[in-house]
Formats: structure tokens, C-alpha cells, sequence
């Protein structure tokens, strides 16, 4: 059976002491890894020419890449100059993500802040996603867009809404399920079993079709929480948090999808591997 599952780092591995970007593949697959995640967070600030020095060398070592948009966006602010900044960064970052080879771009949608309806907020930041698509320049063909579940009860981006999000625009579109995030947004209600895990697969398949789990794009950590939501990200080894990786992972194993896994732990690459190790002694020829 081929590999089905894929993991690497949110971001540069702690452990990896080098400055040049397109060295990080071949680290990653020196220590047993095959996915990254590029953190544009603090603003798309990566060259062309850098950009498609890392894409060959994922390429070349077998490294799935994906793209972390900037944090400063709000695609339902009610202010028009800040919805119009952050479909530009979007379109910033789906161009950085087209010249390394990245399949998805991981995107904050926004808040309800301001909105007396949750429903007018999803509208609003749904028309904002359609402006990027309208706007990206022709030759931006890979990325999708990855609205992400959001962990803080005051973001747009429960489970529903990341769905609709995509089943609005279609196939250029694909959700990104941060596991930590929805244990935290429903209070440690969530993500406790198996079962509820693979309902969540499940969901997304039947919603969206096979596309959106092949691979499903996610986030794991473990999660300390409020009742506000997300609190802080926690490593796999801190045993008062949630959610337990064994549970996603046999979810991945029951439902049989292929998915990316990005540790956002705090120790980064040495909970990759830790999950990858998990998840082998489930099933080994998952990974």
C-alpha cells in the first residue's frame, strides 16, 4: 500500500541552524519528515527566486509544501481598506505559493466583530474570497485556498463554515482542519473519540467530495483553552491537554484518506516524528 500520510513542521525546524530557506527539504528528509509548511505570518516577504529554489528542492526530496498566509487578514472587517489589504496578501501569497510548488494556502478568513449576524460575516468574508479568485493573475494555477478552523470562538471558521466556505467556491478551495483548534473552539468537546474524528472526515467527503480529504490538509498540536476558545499550543508529551493524536490517527486509519499533518507544537519537528512514530505503530503502512 502507498504512503497515505505526510508530516513536517509549521515553519523552520527548531533544530535546523542554517539561514537558507531552500536548505530545509533535505534536513526535513534527513530526519524522517516529507512536509512543510512556509510561515508567511508576519507578511509574504520571500523573493521569486528564493520561492522557486525551495519548490525544486521539495521536489527533489519528496517534501509536500503548503503556505501559511499572512495573520493580518479580515475578509469580513467592516472597513473597506482592511478587506482590500487582505485580499492582496492572499494574492500575495497564492503567487509565493505557485513559484514553490505549494498545494494549499492556509488563510485566517476573519471575525464577527461587528456583525449582528454570524451568517452576514461568512457572506461578506465568502464575496472577499471571490475577489482573490478573481484576482489572482493567470498563471497562479496550483494553490488552493485553505480557509482554516479557527480555534478562538470569536473567528469566522467552525467546521460548517470552513465547508461552506469552499463548497461556495468550489474545487480551487479545500478546508485546513487544525485538530487543536476545534477541541478548543467547542470546549474539549470535540475530537475526544475516534468516532468523532471520522465523522468530521466524513463530513468534509460527503460535502465537498473526494477531493478535499486527498490529502486533507491539517494542524495538530495539543491545546490548552478558555472559554473563549484557543489558549495556547501544547506539546504531545503535556498530558492535561487535548486532544490525543492516537485518536486522529486512527481516524485517518479507519476512513482510509490520505492528509498532511503539520505539527504546531511547540517543539515542532520532534512532535512531526513523534506523531509519524505514532501513527506507524497503528498501522505501518500508513506513512
Amino acid at each position: 500500500m502507498s504512503k497515505k500520510l505526510w508530516f513536517g513542521p509549521a515553519g523552520k525546524p527548531l533544530s535546523f541552524k542554517s539561514s537558507r530557506i531552500e536548505l530545509v527539504p533535505e534536513y526535513l528528509r534527513s530526519i524522517g519528515l516529507d512536509a512543510f509548511e512556509y510561515e508567511a505570518v508576519r507578511g509574504v516577504r520571500i523573493s521569486e527566486a528564493k520561492a522557486r529554489a525551495l519548490g525544486e528542492a521539495a521536489r527533489e526530496h519528496g517534501i509536500i509544501m503548503s503556505l501559511h498566509a499572512p495573520y493580518f487578514i479580515n475578509l469580513a472587517s467592516k472597513e473597506q481598506e482592511k478587506v482590500e489589504a487582505s485580499i492582496k496578501r492572499i494574492v500575495q501569497s497564492m503567487m509565493a505559493a505557485e513559484w514553490m510548488g505549494a498545494y494549499v494556502v492556509v488563510i485566517h478568513t476573519g471575525y464577527y466583530k461587528g456583525w449582528k449576524d454570524k451568517r452576514e460575516a461568512l457572506k461578506v468574508a465568502i464575496d472577499g474570497y471571490k475577489r482573490v479568485l478573481e484576482e489572482l493573475p493567470p498563471w497562479v494555477r496550483t494553490p488552493s485556498l485553505g480557509p482554516e478552523l479557527m480555534g478562538r470562538r470569536t473567528a469566522i471558521g467552525d467546521l460548517e463554515e470552513i465547508v461552506e466556505i469552499c463548497r461556495e467556491l468550489g474545487e480551487r478551495c479545500r478546508p485546513v482542519v487544525d485538530w487543536a483548534h476545534l477541541h478548543a473552539r467547542y470546549l474539549g468537546e470535540h475530537v475526544r473519540t475516534v468516532d468523532e474524528a471520522v465523522k468530521v472526515i466524513e463530513y468534509i467527503e460527503r460535502e465537498l467530495g473526494s477531493y478535499a480529504v486527498n490529502p486533507l490538509h491539517t494542524h495538530f498540536s495539543k491545546i490548552e483553552y478558555n472559554k473563549g476558545g484557543e489558549k495556547e499550543h501544547h506539546t504531545l508529551s503535556e498530558t492535561e491537554y487535548g486532544p490525543e493524536w492516537e485518536v486522529v490517527c486512527k481516524a485517518y486509519v479507519e476512513t482510509g484518506i490520505k492528509g498532511v499533518i503539520i505539527s504546531e507544537s511547540p517543539i515542532l519537528e520532534q512532535d512531526a516524528i513523534l506523531m509519524k512514530k505514532k501513527c506507524q505503530e497503528v498501522d505501518p503502512t500508513i506513512v
